[in-house]
């Protein structure tokens, strides 16, 4: 080949693999665009406490600005919760509390525990992730812990 036969097939080679690339470029962004790639869609739920007390069942409610929980104690001893929150903003600082903290003896099921006046922003389906915040005795005792534990759910209405 001469030198200039090189040169002109580098370029139609560059040229026609470029548009393919573009291509497949604009296609990418326009799924994105419309929220076929939203990895949100597919992160499961969950409720993570602290080991031996499990989150069985909870719901984030937009109109009523409400989370509600029911946790099953597996610590071996009773929990008595002198405080149960909720932290909206991340910052370990609970932002709303739970109106009746719940008392749950060992291998048993709490009764639904409503934490109201959170400031839940968003439409049905949204992502909302929230920390929880609960101080605890166990069995009965006098020296009072901390738990930190967090949920992932979307909102629901």
């Amino acid at each position: 080949m001469k030198e200039g036969q090189t040169g002109q097939a580098a370029m139609e080679f560059l040229m026609t693999y470029g548009w393919a690339i573009l291509v497949v470029l604009i296609a990418i962004g326009a799924l994105a665009y419309f929220g076929v790639l939203n990895p949100g869609r597919f992160f499961p739920s969950s409720c993570t406490l602290m080991p031996g007390l499990d989150c069985t069942e909870f719901k984030v409610s937009s109109g009523s600005s409400q989370v509600q929980l029911f946790m099953r104690n597996g610590l071996g001893k009773s929990i008595d919760f002198s405080s149960l929150n909720i932290d909206t903003n991340l910052d370990n600082v609970g932002d709303c509390t739970a109106v009746d903290p719940a008392s749950i003896s060992d291998g048993a099921l709490s009764s639904q525990i409503n934490i109201d006046d959170c400031s839940i922003t968003g439409n049905d389906g949204d992502s909302f992730r929230v920390n929880i915040i609960g101080t605890y005795t166990l069995g009965g005792g006098s020296l009072s812990h901390t738990m930190l534990g967090s949920l992932v759910t979307k909102v629901e209405s």
